[in-house]
């Protein structure tokens, strides 16, 4: 049997993608992060499926309730937020199932990065104003960044800098980018992006701090800090430019 690493999207319901909610509904064990995925999405389980909180489960425990249910004979959906592919914790949870021998697939979802632009109504890549979007997040007490991946050395860059995982930390991110950003320059923060309860904060870098403590956010939140976010005057896509040479077949 399989175990299918789902992309549950950035917290609306309806954002999973047609392939997502597919999968879930076929398998008969659903392991999911209860404080960050919509219980709306279980109604897609089957009847009967097995329901799993992981919320206070160890890396050993969710391991051995996926190899469980394999051995078993089920498919098995692991319910992750946004998109598996960053800070997912997915990585750890493969390298368990590869030493176990226990198949596994990745379904891709909505990242929550991509559900903040939305809700900015912002494209991140702006022609001649930037074409580099950074993900990255901050150093805690938990985790430390490699070397070389601070934000003083990523802000050299210039390039709009998204970061997860930050907003108690804005403080410190404000100190950090200002020298490489500018006062002036055009920040975010989009909190619970796609959901009912969305919060949207804009400003500039140097007020960006100010207005998210004032709101009161502090966790699920995504800080944007880059030019585009603002850019208004800039040049056309080729893509779609009349001077540009198309071949009728």
């Amino acid at each position: 049997m399989t175990v299918y690493f789902i992309g549950a999207g950035p917290g609306a319901a309806d954002l999973i993608t047609v392939r997502g909610a597919r999968t879930l509904a076929a398998c008969r064990v659903c392991l999911y992060a209860g404080s960050l995925v919509p219980r709306e999405l279980l109604a897609e389980c089957p009847p009967d499926a097995r329901l799993v909180d992981t919320a206070q489960l160890t890396l050993d425990e969710i391991t051995a309730e996926l190899v469980r249910a394999h051995e078993e004979g089920h498919d098995v959906a692991r319910l992750h937020s946004g998109d598996p592919s960053v800070f997912s914790a997915v990585a750890e949870q493969m390298r368990r199932l590869d030493a176990a021998g226990v198949p596994y697939e990745v379904v891709p979802g909505v990242p929550a990065f991509a559900a903040a632009a939305a809700a900015l109504k912002r494209e991140l890549t702006v022609p001649t104003v930037g074409q580099t979007v950074i993900l990255t997040r901050v150093a805690q007490r938990a985790t430390a960044m490699p070397d070389g991946e601070d934000l003083a050395t990523l802000g050299r860059s210039g390039a709009l800098i998204v970061l997860h995982l930050a907003a108690g930390y804005v403080d410190r991110v404000v100190d950090e980018l200002l020298p490489h950003y500018g006062a002036d320059c055009p920040a975010a923060v989009v909190a619970y992006a796609s959901r009912p309860d969305e919060v949207i904060i804009r400003g500039t870098l140097d007020e960006i701090a100010g207005k998210t403590k004032e709101a009161g956010v502090l966790r699920t939140a995504v800080i944007m800090v880059g030019r585009t976010l603002g850019a208004q005057e800039f040049r056309d896509s080729h893509l779609y430019s009349a001077e540009r040479e198309r071949h009728v077949c």
